[in-house]
């Protein structure tokens, strides 16, 4: 497992500034993220055009943010794993776009 290091610069401010929004996610009931995650992969998968491009790209952001808070305490398989999940989101609403 990795061991935890210093932040500085880009990470320490990202860090900082999830901090409140993750804290207001936590105070949520569960199943709320669940339900938008939920709602924006349905809008991605069923809209059309920009509409269902911006459902996966909104849900791409929001996976992209927390693969980038997690990535230091992530192994190998779970980097790839995610890496593969934001490439499959950016393809799916480029082919909505195209």
């Amino acid at each position: 497992m990795n061991t935890p290091r210093e932040t500085s610069g880009t990470r320490a401010a990202v860090e900082r500034w999830s901090a409140a929004p993750l804290a207001f996610l936590g105070g949520l009931p569960r199943w709320v993220l669940l339900v938008a995650v939920f709602g924006l992969l349905v809008i991605g998968m069923v809209g059309t055009g920009w509409v269902g491009a911006a459902g996966l790209l909104a849900l791409l952001l929001v996976l992209a943010w927390f693969a980038y808070l997690n990535w230091p305490a992530l192994e190998t398989p779970g980097r790839i794993l995610r890496v593969a999940a934001m490439v499959a989101l950016a393809a799916f609403a480029a082919g909505h776009v195209l």
